[in-house]
Parts: C-alpha cells; structure tokens; sequence
C-alpha cells in the first residue's frame, strides 16, 4: 500500500489531541494517557508558538469540563467509541482546511487523519494474542500497520516496543519515537492504610503482584510458588478488580490464602507498596512495565521477570527471576526477607533507577517530536 500523502503544511495548523481516553475504563494506558495530556496543559505557551491555529482536547459529547488540563475542551458528536474516533474526528480536524495534528495517546487514532500522530503502548496483539480477543486481535493488526503508514510519527513507550513494532511491520523504525512513562504521579498520592487495615496485613508480611488473568501477566508461576504454604507466613495479595472466584476459573489450584484487594484507592495502592517485601511481576512480555516502577519509587523492591521490557526499565535495580521456574521466585523473594542487607541495596538502588523516568521529561520528549513534526513536510 502506498503511503497516504501528507505533504500538508502542519505550521499552519491546530494541535487536536484525540480525548476519547477520557470517557473510558481507568487503565495504565489511560494514567498515561492523562498524565502525558496535563504534561502539554503545562506547555501551553510553547505549543501555542508550534501551533498558532490553537490547542485544544476534542472529544465526544459527554460529561466534560470546559477545561481539561488547562486545555480548551470541544465536544461533537453524537455517538462516542470507535464510530467516534474513526469519523466524527478526521472530520474536525479537516474542518477549517488546515493541517491539523491530531494527537491520539491510547493506542489507536483515526485512519482517515491526514496528519496524525498516535502513541502505540506495544506489540502484544502479535506477540500475546491469547490474552486478548479475537476480535480485538483483529482489529488492532488491521489498525496499526495503517496508522504506521498513515500517521507523521508513531510514538511507543520502549526501546522494546519499538523493536517489536519494526519487526511486526507496524512502522519503520525511523517512524517510531520512544517516550518511556514517567512514574512520579504515585507521589502525588496521600498514603492510605485503609486497605492494609482492612486485609489485616502486616508490614513487609506479603508480597504484592497484579490481579489478572491475562495469561502475559503470567500470575500462574506465582500461584505454584506461594501453594500449600511453600512461603511460609508470607502472603500473596493480588491487586485489581479481578476476583477470587474469577482467578480460580482460570486456575484451579488457586491457594487458600491468596488475598485479593479488590479495587483500591490511588492512596491504598501507595500503602500497600510502601509496606510490602516487594512486588513481583513475572509477566512474559511487557511494553512498559510501569508497576515495579512504581513500587521502586515508594523503596520496594521488585522481582521481576527478564521479559519484554522489563529489564530496560529495571536495569540493574530489581531483582530477576524465570518466568516458568516458581522455585526461582521463591528464591529471590527469600532472599529479601531472610537478607537485611539485600533488602536495603535493592531498596536504595530502585528508588534510583526509578527517579530517572520523570513525567515532565515525557512531556519534554513529546514536545520535542511535535516540534519536529511541524517543521519538516512529512
């Protein structure tokens, strides 16, 4: 297929950042989302000098603000989701015969955008199409190799993912810029023990890991490392709206005394990793890995496994277990209970490492693509 024509003078033009994330489920992808759209709400005057036609969010009609980080807020349209995204939206961008950028932050944007720019969070239609469905599958690899050609500049979060979208033919590499989350938003969160009381847990007496069944997510290899008490007193608590009779479907073995939170708080979320031993993610892909982060930040350790991008995001300050080997994550979560001085490295090497993905170095990245994008005839 040839590459849509997009030789269209992008300066003259408005900025239009894509707000369906707005109405949809809290995800990480929509965290992101959000905090990337607060990170150009504090860049108004720059991007006012890249944009002089304007700046501003436009999404389906709703319940919104006037305002949305400090951005304008235009509304249209009856019908909200894809048929939104797919039509309503190309449509306001061509409006006013201008070469209106229209940035989409969640994954997907609109094939009919001329000038468009989308962020694709990673690869895992192609590489873990069994932990989503068909027709979700479907859809995304008929979407994203379209926006890859289509669109002035694919945006991903990894140096990983963006390895994984040339070797799936989503976009060519010097199509695709990497802004790697920020991961400081967990401090803007009062911590709340609310959680920890409820569940009657005790400091540094459980380990934390995601409630899911997403078999990426690979939570099975910590479900045969915590059976029939292997850990001791240790607990395994399980974060999310995944609960115990839905995990137990897709896992019969299901220990007892696995603890489920349920959905928490951002403060109850902050509590629970600040006190945990540390938090486990043996997933077997990853574009990201946002959640070890987090924990690092607070001075929680994370094991983790050596996947996706977890390794690039961790580097040297977590601690690495085989995805497939549940003695090996009995190991080295041991090992930071039974080591003192284990526990205090990792603790201080985390927070470290964790400290150097800011959101406002996010939003410098992303600034410095849209400059790019107006300067050159695509």
């Amino acid at each position: 297929m040839t590459r849509t024509d997009t030789t269209g003078d992008t300066a003259n033009g408005r900025l239009l950042v894509n707000g369906r994330f707005l109405f949809a489920r809290p995800t990480g992808v929509q965290r992101v989302a959000t905090a990337l759209l607060h990170q150009l709400g504090e860049r108004r005057d720059e991007l006012a000098r890249l944009f002089p036609a304007g700046v501003g969010i436009e999404a389906p009609a709703g319940e919104l603000a006037a305002q949305v980080a400090g951005l304008p807020v235009h509304q249209a349209g009856r019908r909200g989701g894809q048929i939104w995204e797919q039509f309503t939206l190309p449509r306001q961008a061509r409006g006013q015969g201008r070469g209106d950028v229209i940035l989409s932050l969640s994954n997907v944007g609109p094939l009919a955008a001329t000038r468009g720019i989308t962020m694709i969070h990673d690869a895992q239609v192609y590489t873990a199409p069994q932990s989503y469905s068909r027709a979700f599958v479907r859809w995304y690899r008929f979407l994203l190799p379209r926006l890859g050609r289509r669109n002035l500049q694919v945006l991903t979060v990894s140096h990983f993912s963006k390895q994984q979208l040339v070797d799936h033919k989503v976009a060519s590499a010097e199509r695709i810029t990497v802004i790697p989350n920020g991961v400081d938003h967990i401090l803007g969160f009062a911590s709340d023990d609310a959680a920890l009381r409820r569940l009657a847990l005790t400091p540094r007496g459980y380990v934390v890991a995601l409630a899911t069944t997403q078999p990426h997510k690979n939570i099975a290899v910590l479900l045969r490392a915590f059976a029939a008490g292997a850990m001791g007193d240790l607990r395994l608590v399980l974060v999310g709206k995944t609960d115990a009779a839905t995990m137990r479907a897709a896992y019969p073995d299901l220990p007892d005394d696995v603890i489920f939170t349920g959905m928490v708080s951002d403060g109850e979320l902050r509590a629970l990793l600040e006190q945990a031993l540390c938090f486990a993610m043996p997933s077997t892909t990853e574009g990201f890995g946002l959640p070890p982060l987090e924990a690092m930040l607070l001075g929680t350790p994370a094991v983790v496994a050596p996947c996706g991008a977890l390794p690039e995001v961790c580097g040297d300050a977590a601690l690495y277990a085989d995805p497939d080997d549940p003695a090996a994550w009995q190991a080295q979560i041991a090992a930071l209970r039974d080591d003192a001085a284990l526990a205090a490295r990792m603790r201080e090497a985390g927070r470290a490492q964790a400290a150097t993905f800011t959101w406002a170095r996010a939003g410098d990245l992303l600034v410095d693509c849209l400059r790019r994008c107006t300067s050159a005839r695509a």
